[in-house]
C-alpha cells in the first residue's frame, strides 16, 4: 500500500511547472510571475503634487493659521496632463491638480482644504513643512531598481505598479488548463428530473470549483460513458486543451469499471492503493507525454479531499508557486474520532480559536462516513497520522483550513 506523502511525491513530479509564457497584463492576472522585474523609469518621472491644491515655498506661509492666514497671488494653474509647470516667486503660488508637475522654485503642496479656495488670490489657513504633499522624482520606483521579484503571484496591486512603469506584458508561468471528466453510466447532470438507477454528478461540478479556486483554468466535460471506446475518445479530444486531465469514478475493485483499462493503452498511469481515508483507490501519470492524470473516486468527499491533499500541491506547482501547501494549524479536538489505524485520517471538522487561546476543531462526523452533508458545513481537515488509530478528546492534531 503507498503512504500518502509518496503517492503526494508522484503527483507533484508529474506535475512540471509550466514553461514561462509573455502575456498582456490581462491575462498575467492570477499568474506566477516567471522572472524578475525592474524599473524602465522613474515614477514619478518628475516632482509632482500629491493631491489638489497650491505648489508654495514652505518659508512664505510658516506663521500660517486659521486665525491669522497668510494671502498668496495665484500666478498660473496647471494640471497633470502639463508639460512644465513654470516657476513661482516669493509671494506666489500655482494652482495645481493632483499629479501635476511642480513648478520650478515650489517645494510644498498646500491642500485646497486648508484654504478658501481662492483663484486669484488664496488665503492659505496652515502651514505646511517643505516636502508636504509633494510625490517626489523616483519615490515609487527609480529606473533600473527591482519591481517585482519572481515567483509573486501577480494581484490587481502588482499589476498597477507594473503598468505605472510601462510594462504591457509580463513574463509569467502561465495557469494549468486542467480538464475534468466525470465517468459513469449511472450519472445524469443536475437539474434533470430524478431517475431510478441514476445519481446527480456532484462531483465533477465540486472539483470545477476546486481548480478554480487553486488558480486552474478548468474545462468541465461532463459526464461520460463507462463504454470504452467513448471514453477513450473524449480523453483523447480533451489532450489538445490539457495540461492536466482529472478523472472522477471507475476505479472501484469489482468489474464493469472501464478507466483503468482505457488509461493503460496510452498513458504511463499507475493505479495504488493509498493509505488514505476517505479514499484508497488512486491514479497518476501521464498521458502520452502531453498531459498528467489524476484518477480519483467518484465519491464527491473522497474526490475533494484527495484533491486536497494531492492534486492541489501538484497544480500549484505546475503553476510556478513557491508555497504548494495550505498553512496548517494544531488543534484540540472536542471529541473523540474513531480513526483508521494503518490509514492517514482526513477528517471533516469545524475549526475555531485565535493564535492567542489556541483552536479548537470539532468532527462533523460521528464515524468513518462520508457525508458530504458534513462536508459542506466543515472549514478544515483533521489529519490524523496512520500511527494512532482511534483518536481521544483534547488530542492535538494537524488541521488544514480550507477557507483560507
Amino acid at each position: 500500500m503507498k503512504s500518502v506523502a509518496d503517492f503526494l511525491d508522484r503527483c507533484v513530479e508529474v506535475s512540471a511547472p509550466l514553461p514561462p509564457l509573455g502575456v498582456s497584463l490581462a491575462g498575467a492576472a492570477g499568474c506566477v510571475l516567471a522572472e524578475t522585474v525592474h524599473a524602465a523609469v522613474n515614477v514619478p518621472a518628475h516632482d509632482v503634487a500629491d493631491g489638489d491644491g497650491y505648489a508654495v515655498l514652505a518659508s512664505d506661509i510658516e506663521q500660517a493659521s486659521a486665525d491669522h492666514p497668510i494671502r498668496l497671488a495665484v500666478i498660473d494653474s496647471v494640471n497633470a496632463a502639463s508639460v512644465s509647470a513654470g516657476s513661482i516667486v516669493p509671494g506666489g503660488c500655482v494652482q495645481v491638480a493632483s499629479g501635476a508637475p511642480l513648478p520650478s522654485g515650489a517645494d510644498a503642496v498646500v491642500p485646497v482644504a486648508f484654504t478658501d479656495h481662492g483663484t486669484a488670490t488664496v488665503q492659505v489657513k496652515r502651514a505646511v513643512m517643505a516636502g508636504s504633499y509633494v510625490r517626489h522624482t523616483g519615490e515609487d520606483a527609480r529606473a533600473g531598481e527591482e519591481l517585482l521579484p519572481a515567483g509573486v503571484r501577480l494581484s490587481a496591486r502588482h499589476l498597477a505598479l507594473l503598468a505605472a512603469e510601462g510594462h504591457a506584458s509580463a513574463m509569467v508561468h502561465p495557469s494549468p488548463r486542467v480538464v475534468i471528466v466525470a465517468v459513469g453510466d449511472e450519472l445524469q447532470e443536475p437539474g434533470r428530473p430524478a431517475r431510478a438507477g441514476k445519481v446527480f454528478d456532484a462531483t465533477s461540478h465540486a472539483l470545477a470549483s476546486a481548480v478554480r479556486d487553486a488558480g486552474g483554468n478548468v474545462f468541465r466535460v461532463g459526464v461520460v460513458s463507462d463504454e470504452k471506446r467513448v471514453l477513450r475518445e473524449t480523453l483523447e479530444d480533451q489532450l489538445v486543451r490539457a495540461d492536466i486531465i482529472i478523472t472522477t469514478g471507475g476505479l472501484s475493485y469489482s468489474g464493469g469499471d472501464s478507466v483503468k483499462e482505457v488509461l493503460a493503452s496510452f498513458g504511463s498511469v499507475r493505479f495504488d492503493a493509498v493509505a488514505l481515508w476517505p479514499g484508497r483507490q488512486l491514479g497518476v501519470g501521464v498521458l502520452n507525454e502531453e498531459a498528467a492524470v489524476f484518477c480519483l473516486p467518484g465519491n464527491p468527499v473522497a474526490a475533494l479531499t484527495a484533491f486536497e491533499i494531492f492534486i492541489r500541491p501538484a497544480l500549484r506547482h505546475m503553476a510556478g508557486y513557491s508555497q504548494i501547501h495550505r498553512r496548517p494549524i494544531t488543534a484540540r479536538l472536542t471529541a473523540a474520532w474513531p480513526g483508521h489505524k494503518g490509514l492517514e485520517d482526513y477528517v471533516p471538522v469545524r475549526a475555531e480559536g485565535n493564535p492567542r487561546d489556541g483552536y479548537r476543531a470539532t468532527p462533523l462526523v460521528p464515524t468513518a462516513t462520508t457525508l458530504m452533508s458534513a462536508f459542506a458545513h466543515a472549514n478544515g481537515l483533521a489529519v490524523l497520522p496512520p500511527e494512532l488509530g482511534t483518536v481521544s478528546e483534547g488530542e492535538q492534531v494537524q488541521c488544514i483550513i480550507l477557507d483560507l
